[in-house]
């Protein structure tokens, strides 16, 4: 193979930390010497070795004279962890091809370490690629913010339920099975009080070695019941709950001995929690991806306030008309559009996918 065809492979096991190594990067790397991937590896979770560290561990002393593939440069900081660009030149690696620059200004710099000590260094191999893995980490890095995934399932006519106020499934069971993964591969998942009282969900991950995201509940006054499903279930993750500054002190004791976390928060204009503020709180947390998964009004104050990244959304292929719930509610805001699309076909459903950019 090229150097395309092995960093490929290195995006491949870079892919597996999706989810998992947040504040991090995922990373892949993978070790190529005469022609044979001589070791591979890539980043299991945040304070573990790096992608780098574990292919250099496993190629053992094949590694002297090998070329190095890696998706992010490797870093030249000590943090968790010590700088990968020491375990290269220590490993004897005389060629390294990076997938794209770290945009860490703090762990930037390891391409022009390892080029001051003699190893020769390609940048920019599958650049777009390896950037779309790692949406979550540079905006994260840049900002401080997590990236905001926004998620529907929704009829052709734009209704996201049959009846309003009642829940159940609009797509079918491919589109459900995609959620789930998507689930697996983001670091929190976001609904509002309203679906929460509705469809008294598990916001869970319910696929093969899947793990559930942190759960995330809007709900300004604390309706939420400590009898919920998502209180009362097995689950490695938390649940917190944001609520304004008035919402009464009794009912956070009640969730908080069902084992949510509560965050208080401003209102904002709207009346509405200000969700820059929990956003902000997320990322202060550490936490780089947030998928929002309704519904309407808190999809549209996500939208109003300018916070989403990315779109998902999910087309059955049928009309529902004025007895539904529409995708949005209070949804004043500039005109978006979604670019870098792609269509896939789920079972009956089609899957819209892009990024939003503001016209």
């Amino acid at each position: 193979m090229d150097d395309s065809g092995y960093m490929r492979l290195a995006l491949e096991l870079a892919q597996k930390g999706q989810g998992r190594t947040a504040p991090n990067p995922c990373v892949g790397a993978v070790l190529v010497r005469e022609g044979q991937v001589v070791g591979s590896g890539w980043h299991h979770k945040a304070g573990m070795p790096h992608a780098e560290v574990n292919a250099i561990a496993e190629a053992g002393t094949a590694c002297v004279g090998a070329t190095l593939y890696v998706t992010l440069e490797p870093c030249n900081h000590t943090g968790k962890t010590p700088p990968c660009t020491q375990a290269v030149l220590a490993a004897g690696i005389r060629r390294v091809v990076v997938g794209m620059a770290d945009p860490n200004p703090i762990a930037a710099g390891g391409a022009d370490f390892l080029r001051s000590h003699g190893i020769d260094v390609e940048m920019g191999v599958l650049e777009q690629e390896c950037r779309q893995l790692n949406h979550p980490f540079i905006k994260h890095s840049l900002t401080g913010l997590p990236w905001v995934v926004m998620k529907a399932g929704m009829s052709l006519d734009g209704k996201i339920s049959k009846l309003q106020g009642q829940g159940g499934p609009i797509t079918g069971p491919e589109s459900r099975q995609r959620v789930h993964e998507l689930r697996n591969q983001l670091d929190v998942i976001l609904i509002g009080i309203g679906t929460a009282l509705i469809d008294n969900p598990l916001l869970t991950t319910r696929i093969e070695n899947g793990r559930d995201p942190l759960r995330v509940i809007l709900d300004s006054q604390l309706r939420l019941p400590p009898e919920a499903k998502l209180l009362q279930q097995q689950s490695t993750a938390q649940t917190w709950i944001f609520c304004e500054h008035q919402a009464a002190a009794e009912k956070q004791q009640k969730l908080e001995e069902a084992g949510a976390i509560i965050y208080r928060v401003d209102a904002d204009d709207h009346g509405q929690l200000d969700l820059k503020q929990v956003v902000q709180r997320l990322g202060t947390s550490g936490l780089s991806s947030v998928l929002v998964e309704g519904g309407a009004a808190v999809h549209g104050a996500f939208l109003r306030a300018g916070l989403v990244d990315e779109v998902y959304l999910f087309i059955a292929p049928y009309f529902i008309g004025d007895t539904g719930l529409s995708l949005l509610v209070g949804s004043q805001f500039d005109q978006l559009r979604l670019v870098e699309t792609t269509t896939e076909k789920l079972g009956q459903d089609t899957l819209l996918h892009g990024l939003l950019q503001k016209l």
